[in-house]
């Protein structure tokens, strides 16, 4: 199965806000401060959104663990 660029770009954004409201919780914990917390929120979600991109897209050209179809398979 192959999947298409804007997949991944859609899939990269969903799990950014997730993650990035993860760090923002754990360093509002950690310093006080919202401000702080914020800052180091916006800054991750730029750079883990571009990180995870070209993961992803690197993990699509990798065959391992993909198995191929075959004429015989059942698909509804």
């Amino acid at each position: 199965m192959h999947e298409k660029a804007y997949r991944s770009v859609v899939k990269s954004i969903s799990w950014r806000v997730i993650g990035t409201l993860d760090t923002i919780i754990i360093s509002y914990l950690i310093t006080g401060s919202l401000v702080m917390a914020a800052s180091i929120g916006s800054i991750e979600l730029v750079t883990k959104m571009i990180l995870y991109y070209a993961h992803e897209r690197a993990w699509n050209v990798i065959s391992l663990g993909r198995s191929t179809s075959s004429k015989d398979d059942y698909r509804i």
